[in-house]
């Protein structure tokens, strides 16, 4: 029988997190502030931690995973990589696909990953609430489970479209003893700006964040930090230890470095985590076809310029070097909320303009039929984002079928 499940226990975990800046042929271009100047690092911390804005612009190759966030962790990791052979009979493919299953954390995603990380940082600088956006929700209920562990307090913007269209999402923030609210809301000057001049909008990542991060910097008490869910290198680099676990389980189940690797992309942190190991082989020599996914309705690494952009809607981030819509940019209300930003993790950006990766997007039906398939071979049924991944592996599968190619896929199962 094939192994189907390959498990590593509690001693196998990672115990550092890897950091791509670290390896990248080309230094990465400086977030810059409004007068165009390269920003220093004390101009975040009304924003982030110092420790984490240390991680932030940090040029080690590895950094220490402390145990305090280990003892979390060890809650659902390591997680499980799967191998897909229902799928692969169905399709008839001699490619071996295998999926880590990062749906086993107790929110249901890869998300508590830098969300654990995150509280415990702010945590030990003294920080006591959270404030942060979602689309989908489960960067959300993420740092909801994180906060209520480790007790601070979390206030989430919900983008409203995903607000209407996932209730149960709210229902588990609530749960952990989170407040989420509908963004843009009433509650900040940013939220009540944009209800002025589009009152029915559906919200857009980039408004949530914009009302994130005022509410914030403006608590007198000066004890509130914003949290974020992707983009930033800090939350790109916590989540770099689903692809390590991946590295150390497939050399278990007998497989060489994958032919493939793929995941869905919106702000880029699940994506990267489990690619970004891989990066640093391809970088090495190795022959890997890496392929980050995004909707058809929001284009940015296949349409979208490279180019120097604000992370919100309202201008209140330093400007980042990625491929962007435009900060005004409000995407089309998908059902994959999680995947409606306007731009991209300049980590993953820089990757691109290295010829690193080779993006790839596809209509939101294609991707429901691919989860369709997937869920009536697999059994699971994936989340609305982590279905435009697995689009993408059928059609790797379909191909290594006509090429006659035992080619190895692997994938990133980010969330059910």
């Amino acid at each position: 029988m094939k192994s189907i499940k390959i498990q590593l226990n509690e001693n196998d975990i990672p115990r550092q997190w890897y950091n791509l800046a670290a390896d990248l042929p080309t230094p990465m271009l400086p977030p810059l502030g409004p007068d165009g100047n390269p920003i220093s690092p004390d101009m975040l911390a009304p924003v982030f931690p110092m420790n984490l804005i240390e991680q932030e612009v940090s040029s080690d190759r590895w950094i220490d995973i402390p145990e305090e966030i280990l003892d979390i962790l060890y809650r659902w990791r390591p997680s499980p990589l799967r191998r897909a052979v229902y799928l692969e009979k169905y399709l008839e493919t001699p490619a071996h696909i295998y999926y880590k299953d990062e749906s086993v954390s107790p929110p249901g995603s890869h998300k508590p990953n830098t969300a654990v990380a995150q509280a415990w940082y702010n945590k030990q600088f003294g920080i006591e609430k959270l404030t942060t956006e979602t689309g989908a929700g489960q960067w959300g209920s993420a740092l909801a489970f994180a906060c209520n562990i480790i007790g601070l307090e979390c206030k989430v913007f919900m983008v409203r479209i995903s607000f209407d269209q996932k209730p149960f999402r709210k229902m588990m923030m609530g749960t952990w003893g989170a407040n989420c609210v509908a963004s843009p809301s009433s509650e900040t000057n940013a939220g009540r700006k944009i209800l002025a001049e589009m009152p029915d909008t559906p919200g857009s990542l980039g408004m949530a964040i914009s009302e994130a991060v005022e509410e914030a910097v403006t608590d007198p008490s000066g004890k509130t930090r914003y949290s974020l869910g992707s983009v930033l290198n800090h939350v790109l680099l916590h989540q770099t230890i689903i692809g390590l676990e991946a590295k150390k389980q497939l050399e278990i189940a007998g497989e060489k470095v994958p032919d493939i690797v793929i995941g869905c992309a919106g702000g880029g942190s699940n994506f990267a985590g489990l690619s970004f190991p891989f990066v640093a082989d391809k970088i090495n020599g190795a022959n890997i076809k890496i392929i980050p996914v995004e909707p058809t309705a929001c284009p940015t690494m296949t349409r979208a310029p490279f180019a120097y952009d604000f992370g919100d809607t309202a201008c209140t981030t330093p400007l980042l070097a990625m491929h962007t819509l435009g900060h005004a940019f409000v995407p089309p209300p998908i059902h994959a909320g999680g995947l409606r930003y306007h731009g991209m993790a300049p980590l993953v950006c820089q990757a691109i303009v290295e010829g690193l990766l080779e993006p790839r997007a596809y209509h939101q039906l294609k991707s429901y039929a691919a989860a369709i398939t997937w869920a009536r071979t697999e059994g699971f049924i994936p989340a609305p984002e982590t279905s435009q991944a697995i689009a993408a592996v059928i059609e790797e599968a379909e191909k290594a079928k006509e090429e006659g190619k035992e080619k190895v896929i692997l994938f990133n199962y980010s969330g059910h």
